[in-house]
């Protein structure tokens, strides 16, 4: 049998595609031109039903219309990325987060960035309901991390403490201990613990915990009172683990699966909260690039009880020293999930061999804590009654014998095995081909057939 015929797009979008315009030189000229292509496509788009009701012939057209626009978004990203992010920053010299960066965007040039409007009209909707506007936000990030020096400024800036870290910070120097809901601070001697909170859902990360992670690890690093931070999970609700505590489910899969996970998440928890573990925290007047030095560090202390699934199992890849429950496991299925483990493709081999992280991140293999291949990760293993005395040897151990070297020592560590310029060029990546992954139909197949997500309450 012969195959089937693809579904005809529009007559109307193929005129209005092979109208496309190309960069030329001038950023204003170029600006109202593909404003103008994209504002037609935009109105072509408009009148389709939603994605759900949409028959053959609309979703082909629909996705015709997509695919163009974007095309044209690379085109001109590639020829005035630069100068655009530099009248954005007011030539670098001011700082913008993702979030404020990619709506600054859509206010200069309307149609490169999605608007407010359609971000609105998306997060109503769950995953595999939605057009997938937030993949421009990738391939812009991408675009400004791709050039060395506007990429190093878009780093810079997500190292810096978040707006809310300070008057956190005069707080828990009062108090010595500070609830962030998601997350919680405490000093204890010349540690700080960071306890990540998120018991209903195995201490999974999502849209309501990426923000207090972050203001922790800010509190804890500035925290002039200690030397040192254990990061560990606390005690959840899941009826199997009930009272117990686990490091990290990863991401919340059912949020992921309802599209209550934007994709800028995926880049603010990697160029934010999980670079601070491994970087430090920046300073406004000085680089934060290794031969600079221009970050506030302290070492970081993972403790793993249960398991560090996916992105808790990437997060361990950032820190220091890895103490480990006998019984506790590492895992990053993202293939079952259909999406990029974070920066574990950058990290992973660096510990295990490139051989073992092809098996691990390809094809889920599961990594026993008290295994010789777990242990190329864990520094400590021990029975899971043992956990808090092995915290407390390993943190007095640390902080009797000094600590003046240990922000020399992890940036000496970094240069020769992960210098900010090759974070760069990786998170350049990353943030193309996971805004692709984060809306791909295989995504929402691989939730529903290896998660049974349809059928999860949130």
């Amino acid at each position: 049998m012969s195959a089937a015929p693809a579904a005809a797009v529009s007559e109307a979008a193929r005129v209005w595609a092979d109208a496309a315009p190309a960069a030329g030189g001038d950023r204003s000229e170029d600006s109202a031109r593909f404003g103008r292509f994209w504002r037609e496509g935009q109105a072509l788009l408009a009148p389709l039903p939603p994605k759900p009701r949409r028959g053959a012939g609309e979703a082909a057209t629909a996705s015709f219309i997509l695919a163009a626009a974007r095309a044209a978004r690379e085109r001109y990203l590639r020829r005035h990325a630069r100068a655009l992010y530099d009248e954005l920053t007011a030539g670098r010299t001011r700082f913008l987060r993702l979030d404020e960066l990619v709506q600054e965007t859509a206010r200069l040039v309307p149609g490169l960035a999605p608007a407010r409007a359609e971000l609105a009209a998306e997060s109503a909707l769950s995953q595999g309901e939605k057009d997938g506007h937030e993949i421009d936000h990738g391939l812009l990030v991408s675009a400004f991390l791709a050039d060395p020096e506007t990429g190093m400024h878009l780093c810079h800036a997500m190292l810096l403490p978040r707006a809310e870290s300070p008057e956190h910070a005069r707080e828990f120097a009062v108090a010595g201990k500070l609830d962030l809901g998601a997350a919680l601070v405490e000093r204890r001697g010349r540690a700080v613990h960071v306890t990540m909170a998120n018991p209903r859902f195995l201490n999974a990360e999502d849209d309501t915990t990426l923000d207090a992670l972050e203001i922790a690890a800010d509190v804890a690093t500035l925290d002039p009172a200690s030397d040192i931070v254990i990061l560990r999970g606390g005690e959840v609700q899941h009826p199997k683990w009930r009272g117990r505590r686990v490091f990290s489910a990863g991401i919340n899969l059912t949020h992921l699966y309802r599209g209550k996970i934007p994709f800028l998440w995926f880049l603010k928890r990697d160029m934010g909260v999980v670079n601070k573990f491994c970087r430090g925290v920046a300073l406004a007047d000085t680089s934060p690039d290794e031969l600079a030095g221009g970050t506030i560090e302290k070492p970081w202390v993972a403790a793993v009880d249960g398991f560090a699934i996916g992105g808790g199992c990437q997060i361990l890849l950032a820190v220091d020293h890895v103490v480990a429950a006998r019984d506790a496991y590492m895992t990053l299925p993202a293939r079952k999930e259909g999406i990029i483990p974070g920066a574990a493709n950058l990290r992973l081999a660096r510990f295990t061999g490139e051989r073992l992280a092809r098996q691990a991140i390809l094809m889920e293999r599961r990594l026993d804590c008290d295994s010789p291949e777990g242990r190329l990760i864990c520094d400590s293993v021990v029975a899971p009654q043992d956990m808090d005395a092995e915290i407390d040897r390993m943190v007095a151990s640390f902080t009797q014998s000094g600590v003046v070297s240990a922000a020399g020592n992890r940036r000496a560590l970094r240069v020769a095995l992960e210098p900010f310029d090759l974070f760069r060029c990786y998170m350049a990546v990353y943030a193309r081909e996971q805004a692709y992954c984060h809306f791909s139909p295989a995504l929402i197949a691989n939730l529903e057939r290896n998660w049974n997500a349809a059928q999860r309450k949130e």
